[in-house]
């Protein structure tokens, strides 16, 4: 499969950020999985595109003009695609994909998040799409979709479109299966399921 990997390219973030995106990488090119991303060098963004080619994974990176100098650009992505603008990127992240993964990320991160998973819900696409959240930084996100759905906003089946994981492994699992995972596992929070 070729995953998508949203992920930070803030360089103002903890370094262990950056050692998951590595470990990421890592685990797509061990189970041979190519890579797509958005196209930059630095931050999560770079670490995951590095240890991917490290492990002999094919990289893809989409990254628009307008951001190639803020993010510098990957060079040695073995595909590198130039856009015009961010709606094209995210067009052609979605087309040579098969998975979505976000990792810990910022604005950017939950936005294609919520386009991909608001898309697989609509049945605009069929791919899974999860978050892998080792420390519960989306843990307020997880518990705010509860309550939509608890107050009719969301339907059940909606919020179980998304997976959710607590290391690499778990999230490969789950994108490799096609489905989220269950309602049971354990939330971050307690008390949001």
């Amino acid at each position: 499969m070729n995953i998508c990997v949203y992920c930070s390219s803030s360089e103002a973030i903890d370094p262990s950020y950056l050692e998951l995106a590595a470990a990421v990488g890592a685990a797509l090119a061990r189970r041979g999985h190519g890579l797509v991303s958005g196209g930059g060098s630095i931050s999560c963004m770079g670490a995951v595109a590095r240890a991917a080619r490290a492990g002999a994974a094919r990289t893809i990176g989409v990254i628009p003009r307008a951001l190639s100098a803020l993010e510098i650009t990957d060079g040695d992505a073995d595909e590198l695609i130039v856009t015009e603008t961010m709606r094209e990127r995210k067009r052609l992240l979605e087309i040579r994909s098969d998975a979505f993964l976000a990792l810990p990320g910022g604005l950017g991160t939950l936005e294609e998040l919520l386009e991909m998973w608001v898309g697989r819900v609509l049945g605009m696409h069929a791919k899974p799409v999860v978050v892998l959240d080792p420390d519960g930084l989306f843990a307020h996100l997880r518990a705010q979709v509860d309550e939509l759905v608890r107050r009719g906003f969301v339907r059940p089946a909606a919020r179980n479109a998304l997976g959710w994981a607590n290391t690499v492994e778990a999230a490969l699992d789950l994108l490799e299966a096609g489905v989220p995972q269950s309602r049971a596992a354990a939330s971050p929070i307690a008390g949001a399921t």
